[in-house]
């Protein structure tokens, strides 16, 4: 896994602005090389941006799905050189008399490893490079577990209601806006529109986790929003009932990926309550007592995740760069291995 220090440090992708990407490309590989390639990864960047990419074959075709962070997905089209995919993203920034930025993707096979470069060219003409590699993440599992047969350990108190013991902030480079206040997890911040990066800090735990049931409880405000990432890949919606962001975007929601079944959201200003349970890379989700998500697949990081390989653990990661929140009474129980 990148070190999200380093990624905390570097400048190379400032506020997200080089994010999701998904690369459709209708290029012909070898045998070989479509064996090499094919399947699913978990990039390291050099400059510590997490990052995932999908190549699946079909119909004698390749198509590549490629996440950096978060944002918009694209597609982009590719086509192959020498064995290689390559691409270029063409950003246009907000402000309508500034210039787009041009970033170019060149990524393959090189004696069995996976690596590539990103390199963006910016509109006042200097330029980026990013270089990475990639481990291969299995393929998801056959079938959803039986979860009547898995057995939990007794749950345990990942905040202690006290003070910060066993987290940090994600980024050692934003404002900590994280404290303790009566028994609970705050995050205070001046943020107070939906966009997807800020000045804030994120906060994960010290402890990394493999399959697990969550508990934890949140107070948002009207018009307010955060999120809680399961082993800092899937991310569970923290929004009102009546939020703006409904469905697959919305409260019980695991963001972009599985929308709920129902709205069992309350209204803002009030405390409400998530389980999650995530076992073989499928996910439960029991919104104040009701089942809105129930074993489903979950087959790729959602946006803003900062671990990307779901072969490995990782944190519970609260969203802090985006507005105030709280949390309460988090617990979890590990699934016992046999």
């Amino acid at each position: 896994m990148a070190n999200p220090d380093r990624f905390s440090r570097t400048n190379i992708w400032t506020h997200g602005r080089l994010a999701a990407l998904v690369v459709v490309a209708s290029l012909f590989f070898s045998t070989l090389q479509a064996e090499e390639i094919t399947g699913d990864w978990s990039l390291d960047l050099e400059s510590g941006m997490p990052a995932w990419m999908r190549v699946v074959q079909q119909d004698g075709q390749t198509q590549v799905y490629m996440r950096l962070y978060i944002g918009p997905t694209g597609p982009y089209v590719a086509e192959q050189v020498e064995g290689r995919l390559k691409f270029e993203i063409r950003r246009n920034p907000k402000n309508k008399n500034g210039h787009a930025s041009v970033t170019k993707v060149d990524v393959g096979m090189k004696e069995g490893k996976l690596e590539g470069v990103l390199e963006r060219q910016l509109a006042d003409g200097t330029s980026q490079r990013d270089a990475f590699t990639g481990t291969r993440v299995p393929p998801m599992p056959a079938s959803a577990p039986d979860l009547s047969k898995v057995r939990f350990g007794h749950p345990i108190m990942i905040f202690n209601g006290i003070d910060m013991s066993g987290w940090r902030t994600h980024e050692s480079d934003k404002t900590n806006g994280w404290s303790v206040i009566d028994g609970m997890l705050v995050n205070t911040t001046t943020k107070t529109d939906f966009s997807p990066t800020g000045s804030y800090a994120n906060l994960r735990t010290e402890a990394e986790f493999e399959d697990f049931w969550l508990h934890i409880e949140f107070l948002v405000e009207e018009a307010r929003n955060s999120g809680i990432y399961l082993r800092g890949m899937y991310e569970a919606q923290v929004v009102d009932r009546d939020s703006r962001m409904q469905g697959i975007q919305g409260v019980g929601a695991i963001f972009g990926a599985i929308a709920p079944s129902s709205n069992a959201g309350k209204p803002g200003g009030q405390w409400q309550t998530y389980d999650l349970t995530l076992v073989d890379r499928h996910v439960t989700v029991v919104l104040n007592g009701v089942k809105v998500i129930d074993n489903q697949p979950i087959d790729a990081p959602t946006a803003g995740a900062i671990y990307t390989n779901a072969a490995a653990p990782g944190p519970i990661y609260l969203q802090g760069d985006h507005t105030s929140v709280k949390y309460k009474n988090i617990y979890l129980a590990p699934v016992l291995k046999d």
